[in-house]
């Protein structure tokens, strides 16, 4: 892959971190940008600094900060070539507990930040010939029982990225969703403190047995998630666009 310049939203941790180790290992210049100031700071010195990394506190939620990060990687870079979008964040409960809060903060950063970093970007991606990735969920392919809201917003990243590959093939730019299933991050975590009744192995061991692996279910890790991010901006990936692709170990395979 040629050198290029990769933006990644969420990259202070978990997949956009993973995603944002890949591309600097392999020389091309990161931009990460995320809420959490301290994580950012963590994430560069993880990521060994240098000239060819940009850490941009965000918080995708409003549009206005989505303008100012992709301006801020123009500015320092000059072209983008690569928008990874992953910032998002978990709500899980009964449908009738959820708040209008609650609703507008999941999709104000699921599917409304995703969609205002897109919009930004585009302009510099037709005129690099990029693509962009975006973060969906095997939740955005299938409905989760107790998390509507968070299986509309994904679900909502899934038709977003193909309608926007569809109206952004003709200017040479792809538009792909990646759709894991439960990785080994820190929104895991949190999932199981937070909803896990006191309980979070148990949590954690209710969602692997929905696999159909059974008892040999995994997490899948942050890696193996960003080596195809990885793999879909490369220029192997040149036919695949619009497409919205589980990695699941099969999860969502009989549905």
């Amino acid at each position: 892959m040629s050198l290029r310049t990769v933006l990644i939203t969420g990259g202070a941790s978990g997949m956009g971190l993973a995603t944002a180790r890949r591309f600097a290992g392999a020389g091309h210049r990161v931009v990460i940008g995320d809420r959490d100031r301290a994580a950012l700071d963590a994430a560069v010195a993880t990521l060994g600094g240098g000239p060819g990394l940009l850490a941009v506190p965000v918080d995708v939620a409003s549009p206005p900060a989505c303008e100012t990060l992709v301006e801020r990687t123009i500015a320092a870079f000059g072209r983008l070539d690569v928008l990874v979008n992953c910032a998002g964040v978990w709500l899980e409960g009964p449908a009738e507990h959820v708040t209008e809060v609650d609703f507008d903060r999941v999709l104000a950063v699921n599917l409304k930040g995703t969609f205002f970093v897109c919009r930004t970007a585009i302009p510099h991606l037709v005129s690099s010939g990029g693509s962009i990735v975006n973060l969906a969920s095997d939740a955005g392919l299938v409905g989760n029982a107790g998390a509507s809201v968070y299986s509309a917003s994904k679900g909502g990243v899934v038709l977003l990225s193909r309608a926007l590959a569809l109206e952004l093939a003709p200017r040479g730019v792809r538009v792909n969703a990646v759709c894991p299933c439960d990785v080994a991050t820190p929104m895991i975590e949190f999932q199981a403190a937070a909803y896990g009744g006191g309980d979070p192995g148990r949590y954690k061991a209710d969602l692997l047995a929905r696999y159909p692996q059974k008892g040999r279910a995994r997490f899948a890790t942050p890696e193996e998630i960003a080596e195809f991010i990885y793999y879909l901006a490369s220029e192997l990936a040149a036919p695949i666009t619009g497409a919205a692709i589980p990695i699941d170990f099969g999860l969502t395979a009989g549905y």
